[in-house]
Parts: C-alpha cells; structure tokens; sequence
C-alpha cells in the first residue's frame, strides 16, 4: 500500500537551526532523522526544485536558474510558471505508473501551471487593460483556487514578496494545506513555506531578528506536521538552499557596459533599458550566480577574463567548466560567473541613477532582466514612505494608473544571500538540511539528484 507523504518545502533552512527555536521541525528530525542535503549549481529556487521533484541536474531538466535570456525572442525571463518548461519525469509521474490511483496535491511549488498533478495552486495576478494589479491564484481544477479563496480570503500577495512580507502568506499556504489534507487526502503534498527568505535576506541569517522568524515557520510547519502525523501520513522537511552572509554587491553588467559588451535603448520618458539583443555581451543577475551571454565566440575569452578581474568574482565558467557542475544546458550563458562568498550580484546596467528605468524604483519581478532582493525594502531615503504609499493605493482604489515608486536602488542594503555551492565543512551552516519521519531511511549526507528516490522509497518501499 502506497504510504501517504507531506513535503514541506521549508525555504532557508540549514542544518544549524535544529534547536530550541525551531521545536516542531526539531522534533521530526530526533523521531525520524535529518542530515545535509547537498544541493546544485546554481542553488536557487527554481533549479533545485526542479532537481527534487526529477533526480537531474539542471543539464538535464533545464532549469539554469529562475530566469534566462531566451535567445529566440531576445528577451530575459523571470519567474516563468509553465511546467513545459522542465525536462524529465517528475516525481509523481513515477509514483502515478507505479500506483494509477496515487493522486497530487501541489502548494506554491514553482512550475505549477500545467503540471500533471491533480490539484495546484500557485499566485497569478490578474492584470486588467487599464493598467491595474488585480490579486488572484491560478489553480487546477480552477474552481479550487475559489474554494480556497471564499474559505481563507484572496492569497496575501503583498505578503508573499516585496517590503511587505511577514508571516502571513505562510500562514495562508499552511491554511490551504490543511484544507486540501482534509477535503481532497492527496497521496503527495508539495508545500512551499517562503517565510525565511525575506529577513535572512535582508538583515543576514545571523540577525537576531532572523530566530523570530525561525520560531514563526517553525510554528506554521508545526500545524501541518502535527496534522500530517495525525491523518497517517509520512512527512518530509527539506530546503533548496541556505542563505549566506554577504556585503558586496557586484554589478556586472555595469562592468560589460564600461567595456563597450553592453547595449542600451534610451526610451522617451527619459530612462534607459538593457538591449539584450544588441549587445555583445551581458549578465542575468541570479543571486550569487550569472549566466554571461555573449554574442560572439571571439569575445568569450577576452570578456572571461575581464569577469575574472573584477572584485567580488570567485569563478568563470566556460562551456567545458559548466560540464563538471551540471549546468552546461544550451539555456545557460556562453560564460557562467559565481560570485565569491560575501559577494552577490546585481542586475544594474545604468551608471546614473536618472537615467534608471521605471521599474527599477518599483516591485516587478518580471519585467527586470535580473533578480532583485532590494524590493524587500522600501527606499529608507524617501521622507513619509507610507504616505506615498497611501497616495498610489487610494489612486488604485480609485481605478486611476498609479506608479509605486518606493523601491531604492542601493544594493549595499542586502545582507544576506544565495546560489554558490557549500564551501567543504561548512555544510551545516551554508546548505540545505534534509529531514525524515521515517528513521529507517537515515543517512549521513543526501545529494539533491537522489531525492526523488528517497521520497519513491518512503512511500513504495525498497
């Protein structure tokens, strides 16, 4: 018989926060077991759950990163949802041959939209023709998201990123966990429990504010693990990756574009956007790592080594070097860079701050060609910050255009950070943990790519 499972995805966790401030998750791993899980280049959000849920490294799932230059459209992407997007069998393609009756229930896990799972939900905004952010979910089967958001109000997305985040969207995840284990008793739960990315992000994972934030998801898995135990199910904590303390930022399309690699367009308003497709070359800024796209082959050498040159830069891989770390895809730059341990990386291409585009100063996960954790931050350089955030809601309620323009552009604000792979014997403290119900299964260490088989063994056995 098929062992039902819950996995929480515990975003952040290491090894090291077993303890006093985290006493429900603690507890699993002393009934069950826990141990390092090794993770993969580069050790971001999307990448890694790709290789949990397929046991490939992103050279063969695809997934390089949570964003990408698509070379065909000549456009960066971020946050794409599309599950065609990931090659390989998924893990519950694998338990659904073994078992035709084993059904999936898959909570803010990336990759949600068209996975073949029998229940999902994932944030997607509405976005009306006259401008506005209309807050709403994407489900399956789409009357799902409704249910849920009669029962526990519209997913809290302000909540979820941006300078407002707290532990409420963790909460309503935690909520709509509980629902679905209750109403649908899924065979697999997929959770995604974000709440440890903001302040380790901001303040750095050695904040003391951070063990408020441990007690707090340790609080929420707690329901779900306590419920999950309850109804007979096996339960698994893991995470993608550790966050590391960092207090340099590296611009490195700033670099390209002193070098004559990067292109600009200088639109009306006034302001400057990246031209991907006209330069020779430029980063997509990915946390600690960047794919380096370079239009010519006789440009690849010398742009290495002026990468290698500059302060904050640990590595430069080229194709043959992206072979030995899985991550040699034809989706991944001519050149991949990782930043060294205290650095991280930016998107910035501009070199005055006037002349910086519209959404740079805004939330827009999308529209930026390059992650961006200062939007955890509103601009501490503005006077009366909440009333000028007031003003644009009251224009939004209004149903007038409105431009949220709180976000700085000082990246030295960031403390913490993501995406190189563990140093040797600092594993407790800059990876990823693995923890099990079941003891059985124990283990000293866990590579990422073995994951899926561990989980295939929990439910079906050896």
């Amino acid at each position: 018989m098929t062992k039902p499972l819950v996995v929480l995805n515990v975003v952040g966790l290491a090894p090291e926060h077993l303890g006093p401030d985290t006493p429900n998750i603690t507890r699993l791993a002393r009934d069950g077991f826990s141990c390092p899980l090794g993770t993969v280049l580069p050790a971001v959000t999307c990448s890694a759950q790709s290789t949990i849920l397929t046991g490939l490294p992103p050279r063969e799932h695809g997934i390089v990163g949570n964003g990408w230059y698509f070379r065909d459209l000549a456009e960066v992407m971020f946050w794409k949802q599309s599950n065609h997007l990931v090659s390989g069998e998924r893990l519950y393609e694998t338990a659904r041959r073994r078992d035709p009756n084993y059904t999936t229930a898959k909570l803010f896990w990336w990759f949600n939209m068209y996975a073949a799972v029998n229940w999902s939900i994932t944030p997607r905004p509405s976005y009306p023709a006259d401008g506005r952010k209309v807050f709403d979910s994407y489900s399956r089967p789409p009357e799902w998201k409704d249910e849920l958001q009669e029962r526990l109000g519209v997913f809290p997305l302000l909540k979820f990123w941006g300078p407002g985040t707290d532990i409420t969207s963790t909460r309503w995840i935690v909520d709509a966990a509980l629902d679905a284990l209750k109403t649908k008793r899924p065979t697999l739960s997929l959770v995604y429990l974000p709440h440890l990315d903001y302040n380790f992000q901001r303040f750095g994972p050695a904040d003391a504010r951070c063990r408020t934030d441990l007690r707090e998801v340790d609080a929420e898995a707690g329901r779900l693990i306590d419920a999950a135990r309850a109804a007979g199910c096996e339960v698994v904590v893991l995470s993608e990756y550790a966050i590391t303390e960092v207090e340099r930022p590296v611009h490195l399309n700033r670099v390209l574009r002193e070098h004559g690699y990067l292109s600009v367009r200088r639109e009306l308003p006034g302001w400057e956007t990246l031209d991907c497709g006209a330069s020779r070359a430029f980063a997509v800024a990915d946390h600690q790592l960047a794919h380096v796209y370079v239009a010519r082959d006789a440009d690849v050498r010398p742009v290495a080594e002026l990468l290698r040159k500059t302060p904050g830069v640990e590595m430069v891989l080229d194709r043959a070097a992206q072979r030995e770390f899985g991550i040699d895809h034809a989706r991944s730059g001519e050149l991949v860079v990782v930043a060294e341990r205290r650095s991280w990386f930016t998107y910035y291409f501009w070199l005055d701050e006037a002349l910086a585009p519209d959404y740079a100063r805004t939330v827009d996960i999308h529209r930026k060609p390059g992650y961006d954790p200062v939007e955890l931050f509103v601009n501490p350089e503005l006077r009366f910050p909440k009333l000028r955030v007031a003003r644009r809601l009251a224009r939004k309620l209004l149903g007038f255009r409105y431009y949220m323009d709180v976000i700085g552009l000082d990246a030295s604000i960031i403390r913490g950070s993501h995406g190189r792979l563990p140093e040797a014997g600092r594993e407790m403290s800059d990876g990823p943990v693995f923890i099990c119900s079941d003891r059985s299964l124990a283990r000293d260490r866990l590579a990422m790519t073995d994951v899926k088989q561990l989980l295939l063994e929990l439910q079906f056995g050896k």
